[in-house]
C-alpha cells in the first residue's frame, strides 16, 4: 500500500499539492467561520469538590459558583484614611456598575469579615464571578483590571489576586527556538531546500489539525491551549517523520537509484516506520481517555487529530514534494560534507557501536546506573499545583501582600457549601462548625454561615495557616472532610461539602496520583502488543517499554529534584521550590513516549531491516546505529532546543514543562539509543528477534520492513509499465 501511495503522490505530485493547499484553506475558511469554543473545564466530576459547586449553583449562590479574586491595595497612611477609602470605595462601584454579574465584597461593608490588617495597611475586597463561558471569565477579568489602572494616587498600590488576572502569555524566547532548530537542520543535511522540506511538512500537518481541533471544539470539551499543544507536538512529530524519509530518500539518490524509486524506497522504509510511530504515538496519547476529566480527554483528542495530519502530510506531500525537487536536493547547499556522505561502516557512529558491542556488559550496566539513579527522586514527588507565589505579576505581588497582612492562607481559602433542610435548626448546627473549625489546628480564620434567601443552603469559607501549594494544606482538606465536619454534622441531615479552587486543586492533585499508575500501564501494554506485532518478538518490545520507562523516570526524577527539592532551581530561574504539577506527569508521559517511541521504531526498523537482509545481530545492530544515529540525533537536538525555550519564561508550570521535556528527550536521545539499546541488542544476540510459534500465528502480521528485496520490485515494476501497449 505504502508503494502505491508514494508512487502515485510522485507521479500526480501537482493534483496532490493542490488538494493539499485547498484543504488547508478549506478547512481554515470553516474553522474560522464554524469554530466551536474553548472551555477550560477541568473539573473532576463526582469529586466533593465538584459537588459543593453544583450545590452553590442550585441554591442561590450563582454569584459565588464561579471563579474568584481579591483586589488588594495598601497604603502607609492606612486604609482607613479617607482619600483611600473614597478612591477605593468609587473603585468596587465602578466595578459592579460595569462588569456584568460580578459582586465586590467591599472591606469598608458591615458584611467583610476580617478583610483588614491588623496594622491597617493592607486590606482586599472580595471579588466573585458568577459561572459563564470562559472567555466571558476573560473578559470580565480585563474589565476590571482595566479600571484598576486608571486609580492614580500617590502612595496606594493596588494589586489583583486569583487565578483569572494571572499573566499566561506565553515567552517570546520560544522564536529563538524555532529559529536554532532550522540551524540544526541545515547542519544536519548541508542543503537549504533538504532543510526546508520538513519545516514545511510540519506546517502544512500543524495547520490542517489546529483547524480540525477548532471544529472539533464544537462537540467536545478542549482547553484554550489546545492549539499550542497540538503546534508543540506537531513540530516535535512532523520534523521527526520528514527528517527521517528526506535523509532515506537522499540516501538512496547517492546509491544511484532514480528520484521515483529514491521516493519509493523512502515511503516503503522510513515511511512504515513514521506510519507505525505516528500509532504509537497516538496510542499513548489517547491514553489520557482514561481520566475522567472533559478538558483532559478534549485535549488527547485534539493531540491526536495532529498527529495523525502531520503523519498523513509525511506520507502523501512529502512525497509529492520530492518528486518537484527531484535530483535537487541537495542544491542550495551551504558547504559540502564530506564526512555525511562517507560510507555508513567508515562513520562515527558505526565505530561508536562497535565500541559498545565490544564490552558490552558495562555500557549496559552503566547506563541503567545513571537511569536508576536520576530516577529515585521519583520516590518524594508530590503532586499538587504551584500557587501565585511562584510567578511575577500582579497576581504575585497581590499574593505577598495578602500574606503579609493575613497570613498565606488567605491566598487559597475553602468553600464550604452546605444544605440545610432543617433551617434555622441546621444553621445553628453551623454555627457550631464555624466555632470547631476555628479552633482546628492549621485554621487561621472561619467566616460565620452565610444562608440563602430560602433557608436551604448556607456557605462558610475556611482560611488555612499555610499557603495553597503547601502539603499541610491538603492534608487540612482531608482533616475537615474526614474528622472536623462528620464530628460537628453527626445525627443531623446538614450535608457540607469542602470546595473552592484550593480544595478542588487538592481533588485533582489526589485523582491524577492514584491515575498515574494505571494511565502508564494501560499505554506500556499497548504500545508492547503494538511493537511485539511490527517486530514479531518479545524482547524488543518488552526492552524498548522498559528502557522509555527508566528515561521518562529519569526526567521527572530531575524534575523533582529542580522544582520541588529545589537543587540548582536559580539555573532555570525559578525562585521557590514548590510540588510538581498536577497536570505535568500525566501530560509528559504521553508525549515523550510517544515521541521516545518514534526514535525506537526508526532505530529497531532499520536494524531489523539490515538482520532480514544479512542475517548477523553484531552488522545488524552497527549498522542500524550508523544509518539512523545522526537523524534521532538531529531530531532529539531540534525538540531540545525548541523545548528549552520555554524554561526562558517566567511562568513556573511552563518552565517545569519545558524543562522535564527537554531533559527526557535529552536523556532518551543519548543514554537510551547510544547506549543501552546497542548494548542490549548485543547482548541478547538472535533472541532479539525470537517469538513463539504459536503466538507468531495468532498476531496480526504487520511488516515494518521492507520487502526483502525492494529493489526487483521496483526493476520489475519498470519493466512492467516499459512494456509497449498492444492494441487490439
Amino acid at each position: 500500500m505504502l508503494k502505491r501511495i508514494a508512487r502515485t503522490s510522485y507521479r500526480r505530485r501537482w493534483r496532490v499539492l493542490a488538494v493539499w493547499v485547498v484543504f488547508l484553506i478549506g478547512v481554515f475558511a470553516v474553522s474560522e467561520a464554524a469554530g466551536g469554543v474553548f472551555r477550560n473545564e477541568f473539573s473532576l466530576r463526582g469529586s466533593e469538590s465538584e459537588e459543593a459547586f453544583d450545590l452553590l449553583e442550585e441554591r442561590g449562590f450563582a454569584d459565588r459558583a464561579g471563579f474568584t479574586g481579591q483586589i488588594v491595595f495598601q497604603d502607609d497612611r492606612g486604609v482607613d484614611d479617607p482619600e483611600v477609602q473614597r478612591t477605593m470605595e468609587r473603585l468596587f462601584a465602578r466595578i459592579e456598575n460595569t462588569v456584568p454579574r460580578v459582586q465586590v465584597v467591599s472591606p469598608y461593608s458591615p458584611d467583610a469579615q476580617n478583610q483588614l490588617s491588623e496594622n491597617g495597611d493592607i486590606a482586599y475586597a472580595e471579588i466573585n464571578f458568577a459561572d459563564r463561558p470562559d472567555a466571558e471569565f476573560f473578559d470580565a477579568a480585563d474589565e476590571i483590571k482595566a479600571e484598576a489602572e486608571q486609580v492614580d494616587v500617590e502612595g496606594l498600590q493596588i494589586e489583583l489576586g486569583g487565578e483569572l488576572f494571572a499573566d499566561f502569555e506565553m515567552p517570546a524566547s520560544e522564536a529563538i527556538g524555532v529559529l536554532l532548530a532550522i540551524v540544526v537542520l541545515l547542519v544536519a543535511f548541508g542543503s537549504v531546500l533538504a532543510a526546508g522540506l520538513p519545516i514545511m511538512t510540519a506546517l502544512f500537518g500543524i495547520g490542517t489539525g489546529i483547524a480540525l481541533v477548532q471544529l472539533a471544539a464544537n462537540g467536545l470539551t478542549m482547553p484554550d491551549f489546545t492549539t499550542q499543544a497540538v503546534g508543540m507536538i506537531g513540530i516535535g512529530v512532523g520534523i521527526d517523520y520528514a527528517l527521517l524519509i528526506v535523509t532515506r530518500y537522499r540516501q538512496s539518490l547517492k546509491d544511484g537509484r532514480t528520484p521515483e524509486n529514491s521516493v519509493i524506497l523512502a515511503i516503503d522504509t522510513a515511511g512504515r516506520s513514521v506510519l507505525f510511530a505516528g500509532i504509537t504515538v497516538v496510542i499513548a496519547v489517547l491514553g489520557m481517555l482514561l481520566i475522567n476529566v472533559p478538558a483532559v480527554q478534549g485535549l488527547a483528542i485534539g493531540i491526536s487529530l495532529g498527529v495523525l495530519m502531520t503523519m498523513l502530510a509525511a506520507l502523501t506531500l512529502l512525497p509529492a514534494v520530492l518528486g518537484f525537487v527531484g535530483n535537487n536536493i541537495d542544491k542550495l547547499g551551504i558547504r559540502r560534507r564530506k564526512s555525511a556522505e562517507a560510507d555508513e561502516a567508515e562513520s562515527f557512529w558505526y565505530r561508536w557501536s562497535r565500541v559498545i558491542q565490544r564490552r558490552p556488559w558495562p555500557a549496559a550496566v552503566a547506563g541503567l546506573v545513571i537511569l536508576l539513579v536520576l530516577s529515585a527522586p521519583v520516590l518524594s514527588m508530590r503532586l499538587a499545583f504551584a500557587d501565585a507565589g511562584n510567578r511575577t505579576d500582579t497576581t504575585r505581588r497581590a499574593y505577598d501582600l495578602l500574606a503579609e497582612g493575613f497570613g498565606v492562607g488567605f491566598n487559597g481559602p475553602f468553600l464550604l457549601a452546605a444544605e440545610t433542610p432543617g433551617g434555622p435548626n441546621d444553621l445553628t448546627v453551623l454555627d457550631g462548625l464555624s466555632e470547631d473549625l476555628r479552633n482546628t489546628p492549621g485554621v487561621a480564620f472561619a467566616s460565620e454561615p452565610q444562608p440563602n434567601d430560602a433557608g436551604t443552603a448556607a456557605i462558610l469559607q475556611v482560611f488555612p495557616t499555610t499557603s495553597p501549594q503547601s502539603e499541610e494544606t491538603a492534608d487540612l482538606v482531608d482533616t475537615l472532610r474526614d474528622d472536623v465536619i462528620p464530628q460537628a454534622t453527626e445525627g443531623t441531615d446538614v450535608d457540607v461539602k469542602v470546595g473552592g479552587l484550593t480544595a478542588a486543586a487538592t481533588d485533582y492533585s489526589n485523582y491524577t496520583a492514584n491515575m498515574l499508575p494505571v494511565f502508564i500501564g494501560v499505554v506500556l501494554l499497548l504500545s508492547f502488543l503494538l511493537l511485539m506485532a511490527v517486530f514479531r518478538s518479545i524482547l524488543v518490545p518488552l526492552k524498548a517499554v522498559v528502557m522509555n520507562l527508566l528515561s521518562i523516570g529519569a526526567a521527572y526524577g530531575v524534575m523533582v529534584a529542580v522544582f520541588q527539592w529545589g537543587w540548582l532551581k536559580d539555573l532555570v530561574g525559578v525562585s521557590n521550590s514548590g510540588p510538581i504539577e498536577a497536570w505535568a506527569p500525566m501530560m509528559l508521559f504521553a508525549i515523550i513516549f510517544g515521541l521516545s517511541m518514534d526514535y525506537e521504531v526508526f532505530l529497531l526498523s532499520r536494524m531489523r531491516e539490515e538482520y532480514d537482509r544479512k542475517g548477523d545481530n553484531a552488522i545488524a545492530v552497527a549498522d542500524g546505529l550508523a544509518a539512523t544515529a545522526r537523524v534521532i540525533t538531529a531530531a532529539a537536538l531540534i525538540m531540545i532546543l525548541v523545548f528549552s525555550a520555554f524554561v526562558l519564561g517566567d511562568d513556573r508550570a511552563i518552565k517545569l514543562f519545558g524543562f522535564g521535556l527537554a531533559i527526557a528527550v535529552f536523556l532518551d536521545a543519548t543514554i537510551v539509543r547510544l547506549v543501552l539499546v546497542p548494548a542490549t541488542m548485543e547482548l541478547l544476540g538472535d533472541r532479539n528477534w525470537w517469538l513463539p510459534r504459536w503466538l507468531d500465528r495468532i498476531l496480526p502480521v504487520i511488516h515494518v520492513e521492507p520487502a526483502e528485496d525492494l529493489d526487483a520490485e521496483l526493476r520489475a515494476l519498470q519493466e512492467e509499465e516499459a512494456k509497449p501497449v498492444v492494441k487490439r
